[in-house]
């Protein structure tokens, strides 16, 4: 396959599907992190929902609009040529790459990796035995192929290896239930650490995140007790947090309904709109640099069961040089924390954390750049992505950081 040229992986992603930054960069991180090691990558979009987030008026053509902001975002980071979006949710037509480039392209892959796992398998993506699951959000599919729900073993079993962004699954705090089918390998968010990397110090005081404040959907059931996938359960706990420290604290929320914004600001949180800066990848990423730190909390899924979850956007902000101060998921039992990266379980650890970062941030601002290059780097996760897929998997001519194209500031 590919003998004697470089060889070639293609993502399935959703990116049109959510056109915010945050998940823009998610996607760049694997499409850069796999091309500086040597491997030619395409961006393929599949997935078959509605592109609702480009349609005003129900007149609007949806397709049009995201097949545009893909390819905005695709000629930005050099894969002008190296995308294409189906509108199988409408007419089936094809943007971007043509479909007899794109059906060529499936026979010839090296790796095809389903990204959230979130593209039902198609026969062009199964034929050659090469469809990788990718699981970033753990809990849902775990429980769910536990109680043996057909449609999900019958889904999971067309790849044909997996992994997830659980990176606590099988240890002895873990609450998920382990697969005896599909082996789950972890795996992290990669980062491109050079698109993160700045001099400048923070230009604010405050503690931010960017997120949504509740999502009410994909709850699972399991031993009688119902788990949503949201954040406002766990920031409720600590919701008096500003009133209790000197410190500030700002949530960029892309939704939050007028009652909970008004309980937050009266708590002393400040809240503002996300939208206003988290559709523009260079702006989203100014939100980051700007900022003293994160504060967040997770999901209470993520919580409960202690998958290991830890966020693409916090490895962002490490990467960046922001410490870290997020709620555990069992993460700690994979990453050091203490320096740079803090996790809590209770408002006085959230206390604690905050208070040394505080007394010397330079120490942590730099242990927090250390974190994001020994754990996050694109060489260390795609390389172990890549070995464990098999020894046949090998980019033909790798790229070190320093010799690769300066697209961290266009």
């Amino acid at each position: 396959m590919n003998v004697g040229g470089r060889k070639k992986i293609v993502l399935l992603g959703m990116m049109a599907n959510m056109p915010v930054a945050g998940m823009v960069w998610q996607y760049i991180h694997y499409l850069v992190g796999f091309k500086r090691l040597g491997f030619d990558v395409y961006y393929v979009e599949q997935h078959a929902r509605n592109p609702s987030m480009f349609m005003k008026t129900q007149q609007c053509d949806g397709s049009a609009g995201a097949a545009a902001f893909l390819d905005r975002i695709m000629r930005r980071f050099d894969f002008a040529d190296a995308w294409a979006y189906q509108a199988l949710h409408a007419d089936g037509r094809w943007f971007g790459m043509s479909e007899a480039k794109v059906r060529a392209l499936f026979g010839s892959a090296e790796l095809i990796i389903n990204m959230h796992g979130g593209t039902a398998p198609r026969p062009e993506h199964t034929a050659t035995g090469r469809l990788v699951y990718l699981g970033t959000d753990p809990v849902e599919v775990e429980i769910q192929l536990h109680c043996q729900k057909q449609t999900t073993v019958d889904y999971v079993a067309q790849h044909v290896a997996f992994f997830t962004f659980g990176e606590n699954l099988g240890n002895a705090d873990c609450r998920l239930p382990v697969s005896d089918r599909f082996k789950f390998v972890p795996t992290r968010q990669p980062v491109v650490l050079d698109f993160w990397q700045t001099d400048e110090p923070p230009q604010s005081e405050h503690f931010t995140t960017v997120g949504n404040w509740r999502q009410g959907w994909r709850q699972v059931q399991f031993n009688g007790r119902t788990y949503t996938w949201s954040k406002d359960v766990e920031f409720r706990k600590v919701i008096d947090l500003p009133r209790r420290t000197s410190q500030t604290f700002e949530l960029a929320l892309g939704s939050c309904p007028p009652e909970a914004k008004q309980q937050l600001e009266a708590n002393g949180w400040r809240v503002r709109d996300a939208l206003t800066f988290s559709t523009d990848a260079d702006a989203y990423r100014a939100y980051i640099e700007n900022s003293r730190g994160e504060f967040t909390v997770a999901k209470e899924q993520n919580v409960e069961f202690r998958s290991g979850w830890f966020s693409d956007r916090s490895a962002s902000y490490l990467a960046a040089g922001r410490p870290v101060v997020t709620q555990e998921t069992g993460f700690s039992n994979i990453f050091p924390t203490g320096e740079g990266l803090f996790s809590f379980s209770d408002a006085a650890g959230i206390l604690q954390a905050i208070d040394a970062i505080n007394a010397d941030y330079a120490k942590h601002a730099k242990a927090a750049r250390e974190v994001a290059r020994s754990y996050f780097s694109h060489e260390l996760v795609l390389g172990r992505l890549l070995e464990s897929v098999g020894s046949s998997t090998r980019p033909a001519a790798a790229v070190r950081a320093s010799d690769a194209q300066p697209t961290a500031r266009l």
